[in-house]
């Protein structure tokens, strides 16, 4: 898969996950509890691994990939 179709979909997983935190931040106060966990434990630490790989992936790819440096 070539570089600039694999960013693009992590583009739009960074996006589409990203959603839900705004729904959080800007819902009732009685709503949040509702929020709250999928957020917490499954919508951030997507975005945050999405983020990082966007940023220093080619590092991870690098690191593992078979050719000599």
């Amino acid at each position: 898969m070539k570089s600039s179709t694999v960013r693009w979909i992590l583009r739009w997983i960074h996006i589409i996950f990203a959603i839900p935190i705004v729904g959080y931040i800007y819902s009732p106060f009685d709503m949040v509890h509702f929020y709250a966990v999928p957020t917490r434990y499954f919508f951030v630490p997507v975005i945050v691994l999405s983020g990082l790989w966007m940023w220093k992936g080619y590092l991870v790819v690098r690191l593992f990939s078979k050719k000599p440096a």
